[in-house]
């Protein structure tokens, strides 16, 4: 017997419109392989007048989002239109209306996501969200569901894709940070304005996200310590590659169980980091995303794939969709997101190796000071190499620690800034898997 469901979709841009085409294009596949019949019963837009490419069930178009929330013939609500306000107030009237809801909104869940979830273990309702993370890689039902009796001590990964096309750029072609964002910018990886992408805020959401699902750990955007990549040079790339790691932006969530006295603690950070060419997240190239899931008794686990575009994203969403109305028509719901408080590390605790570079005065004990500095912050160094800077008077220093604190690396780097042969700090990068 075939199911037929009625669909309230609120915004019909990039993924939107994907995501009615797939409906349109695969409705009698679906149907066939599920027993659903997914309907599109209105679509919520900016403006009817505006040409569509995609195939829009004819008067489905509404600009009144809260009457398709509202609308009783509504059986499920797909919300793609992002930010913070309407989506949240148009989420939780649906939720505590009883109507099961897939976003893709990642910055409403990593600022708002307690308040959505608690509205839907409420209500007894889903809110599925596997778009929000990482596009159209099956991500945050595994770790959900399928990982839910896990013991995940970390989850690290590229998770925006526009950094890592600009990084792979740097790289392969030896590309200036600002040549390979224009280039991102030509093909439409990047926006106008980057800085929700370089600057990290991305990452940063989706790595709250993840420390929410992983861990079930109350953590919002606001929690991430976060890096761009804006500083990272043609340099400090072709360096790492000479010393044999990659440079990726990287979201990672930890978790401490604690005990002996200690609180179960998460640590969630966005930085730019240098890894081993030998881990599996040093090949992922250009736009491609990837995480890494490090677990006690499965262990090493990636998932692979394109985290970002209209289709790859519309697919996500379909799926949560499909569980959805699965559950809606069985009288169920899948499993829901409860968080509770947790010690949230401060960056000062992160113990790591560092890559640090310096451009000094090319002159004897230059070395012995800086050496020296790093030895009173209980900086040891692992190798170093020197390099002249092809002018007058002048050389680079390249370091890379032994693993160290954070507060100690900082009130290293902060003395060193006043040392009178360090002419300027130059990369400082964190070192992850050595």
């Amino acid at each position: 017997m075939t199911s037929s469901l009625r669909v309230g979709l609120l915004g019909c841009g990039n993924v939107g419109g994907a995501l009615v085409r797939l409906l349109v294009d695969e409705g009698g596949r679906i149907a066939a392989r599920t027993g659903l019949e997914l309907d599109l019963a209105a679509v919520a837009v900016r403006s009817q007048s505006r040409e569509r490419e995609v195939p829009v069930p004819a008067g489905t178009l509404t600009i009144d989002a809260a009457s398709v929330v509202a609308d009783p013939n509504v059986d499920v609500v797909v919300e793609v239109i992002g930010g913070i306000e309407p989506a949240r107030t148009l989420i939780l009237t649906a939720l505590k209306s009883g109507k099961p809801v897939i976003t893709a909104n990642k910055e409403l869940l990593a600022n708002c996501g307690d308040e959505l979830f608690e509205a839907a273990a409420s209500s007894g309702v889903d809110l599925l969200f596997e778009a929000a993370v990482a596009g159209g890689i099956p991500l945050i039902r595994p770790l959900r569901e399928s990982l839910a009796g896990e013991s995940i001590r970390r989850v690290m990964g590229i998770v925006n894709g526009t950094t890592n096309f600009i990084l792979t750029r740097m790289s392969e072609e030896g590309a200036s940070y600002h040549d390979a964002l224009a280039e991102a910018q030509s093909l439409g990886y990047a926006e106008r304005d980057p800085t929700a992408d370089v600057e990290g805020f991305d990452a940063a959401a989706k790595a709250a996200i993840l420390a929410n699902v992983a861990f079930g750990a109350r953590v919002v955007a606001g929690d991430v310590y976060r890096e761009g990549i804006a500083g990272i040079t043609e340099s400090d790339i072709a360096m790492a590659d000479r010393l044999g790691y990659a440079v990726k932006l990287l979201a990672v969530v930890e978790h401490d169980e604690g005990g002996a006295g200690q609180a179960e603690s998460v640590a969630v950070r966005v930085h730019p980091a240098m890894i081993p060419v030998t881990h599996p997240l040093a090949s992922v190239r250009d736009s491609f995303n990837a995480v890494f899931v490090e677990g006690g008794a499965v262990g090493d686990l990636m998932f692979l794939g394109r985290g970002a575009g209209g289709m790859p994203t519309a697919s996500a969403v379909l799926g949560d969709l499909l569980d959805a109305a699965h559950n809606l028509t069985t009288g169920g719901a899948g499993r829901t997101v409860a968080l509770r408080r947790v010690a949230i590390r401060p960056i000062d605790d992160l113990r790591s190796a560092y890559y640090i570079a310096l451009e000094v005065a090319d002159r004897p004990g230059v070395l012995h000071a800086v050496s020296g500095i790093l030895g009173q912050h209980q900086v040891s160094i692992r190798l170093m190499e020197q390099e002249s800077m092809g002018g007058p008077g002048g050389a680079r220093l390249v370091f890379v620690t032994h693993p160290a604190y954070e507060r100690d690396v900082q009130a290293c780097l902060g003395e060193l800034r006043h040392l009178d042969v360090v002419h300027s700090l130059g990369g400082i990068l964190r070192v992850i898997g050595t």
